[in-house]
Parts: structure tokens; C-alpha cells; sequence
């Protein structure tokens, strides 16, 4: 047997294990009761949680971790499946299949006979057509159809732009882009002080999906350019915590012209050892 075959076999029976674990969790009689009480949306959450840590350990290049972080979301699938197979819907075999069909389907170049001699922006753009061609047979037939809603607001409204864009509806260059910033930004400041919580929310938001055009503008992930503004925030005020510690106080014993100092000073550092 050679070390695919073995390799095949080994992925093959440790699945089978992973499914019949699943199954006995969710047996009404002798499983988990907290496994046996979930639904579909109570599950989805921690399904959402769970990719996200699998992008954190793949930031952090911590591959034992990767490694139990993408069992937890393969376990998601499972739960996911064993449930619509409570419910007549479907099965985790069914799911797979449709999986594989799907790849088939989208990779003609590497399972049919057209020729893989592509760029990737060619085949990027094969693969929009060939999902266009799959909306358009589930009766999507409007640009927008089939974006999800249930994604990050922020990856949303990335998404809803590129195929607004991909049908001309789009600012010429990163100029106009700028320019509605502005724009939308005094609209916050006026509603702000002249309107209702509700017009605040809804021009802020604004502000957000504008500047989410401008990300895609630059060729920025937005996701990935706010991951990191969230860690640095983090590591920067773990630095006035632990400036403030040294002089034997907490932020609760400071006040922020002292802590915005400090922060300023960690910055500098920061800066200083990037050189």
C-alpha cells in the first residue's frame, strides 16, 4: 500500500470516528444534553467563532494550534450535518459530495479538458463566471443576489462593492473615493447634533461602507488592515499598562493626559526599533 493509500485510509477511518462521535453526543438517550438541545442557530455562533480563531492561528504561524483549531471547525460541519440528518434534510456525506461536484464543476482547467496554461487573474475570473452561471440557475439573477447577509458587516459590503463594481458601478480612481469621505464624514458631525440616534447610526454606517470602498481601492483587505489595527492598539496600551506599573499605579489611579504620554512614548519605541 503505498503512503497516499495509507494516508487515505487513516483520514477515511478518523472521519468515521469524528461522525460516530458526533452521533453519540446527539443521542437523545444516553448523549450530551447540552449537545442534544442545539439547533442550527443556537450552533452558528461558535461556527462563526471557530473560523475566526482558525484565521488568528494562521496570523500568529502557530501550526499546532492550526491544527486544533481547524478540528474545531470541521467538527462544526459535523454538528451541522448530523443535525439536518436528524431532520430528513441531508447528510454529512451529502454535504461532502456536493463539495466535491462543486470543485469539479468550478476547475474545469484541472478536471475537464480546458488547458490550466492561465493566469490566475484569468482563472479568477473563470471562476466568477462559472458562479454567475450557478446563481443564475437558482433564479439569482440580480447582481447582488447570493451575497450573504449573515457575513461580517465589514466582508458584506466588500463583497456587495466588487459585484457592483464588476457591472461598471464603481468610482473611476481612489480620488472619488476620498472626496465621499469627506463627505459622509460631515454628514456624521451634522447628524450627530442635529438628528435622531437612529440617523447617527445610519450615516456612520455609511462612513464604514465608504471607507471600505476606499480599502478595496488600494487593494487592502479591510478585515485583515482592522485585525491589525486591533492588535497594535492592544500592544500599545499593554505598554502604557505596563509603563504605569513601573511607576507602581493602574490606569484606574491616572488620568489620560499622563496615559496619552505614555502611549505617545510607546509609539515612538515602536517606531524607533522598526528602523
Amino acid at each position: 500500500m503505498s503512503e497516499t493509500q495509507i494516508h487515505a485510509t487513516e483520514d477515511a477511518e478518523q472521519m468515521d470516528r469524528l461522525l460516530a462521535i458526533m452521533s453519540a453526543l446527539r443521542d437523545p438517550q444516553t448523549g450530551c444534553p447540552w449537545d442534544v438541545e442545539q439547533t442550527f442557530k443556537t450552533i452558528a455562533p461558535y461556527t462563526i467563532e471557530e473560523a475566526y480563531e482558525v484565521a488568528d492561528a494562521i496570523d500568529r504561524g502557530d501550526m499546532d494550534d492550526l491544527k486544533g483549531e481547524l478540528g474545531d471547525l470541521l467538527f462544526q460541519s459535523v454538528f451541522h450535518a448530523q443535525m439536518a440528518q436528524e431532520a430528513g434534510a441531508f447528510t454529512f456525506a451529502d454535504v461532502a459530495r456536493t463539495m466535491s461536484d462543486k470543485m469539479v464543476a468550478r476547475h474545469p482547467h484541472v478536471f475537464g479538458d480546458e488547458s490550466n496554461a492561465k493566469t490566475p487573474d484569468q482563472q479568477s475570473a473563470d471562476w466568477e463566471a462559472i458562479k454567475a452561471e450557478e446563481r443564475a440557475s437558482r433564479d439569482e439573477a440580480r447582481t447582488l443576489d447570493g451575497v450573504a447577509i449573515g457575513l461580517p458587516a465589514l466582508l458584506r459590503a466588500l463583497k456587495l462593492q466588487k459585484r457592483a463594481a464588476r457591472v461598471g458601478f464603481d468610482w473611476p480612481d481612489v480620488g472619488h473615493v476620498i472626496d465621499k469621505i469627506a463627505e459622509e464624514a460631515a454628514e456624521v458631525v451634522e447628524a450627530r447634533d442635529t438628528l435622531s440616534h437612529d440617523a447617527v447610526t445610519d450615516e456612520m454606517g455609511d462612513l464604514l461602507f465608504v471607507m471600505a470602498n476606499l480599502a478595496r481601492h488600494l487593494n487592502v483587505d479591510p478585515e485583515d488592515a482592522l485585525r491589525r489595527a486591533n492588535a497594535k492598539f492592544q500592544r500599545r496600551f499593554e505598554g502604557v499598562e505596563d509603563a504605569l506599573a513601573a511607576r507602581g499605579k493602574t490606569p484606574a489611579d491616572s488620568d489620560l493626559a499622563e496615559m496619552d504620554a505614555l502611549w505617545d512614548a510607546v509609539k515612538r519605541a515602536e517606531k524607533s526599533s522598526t528602523r
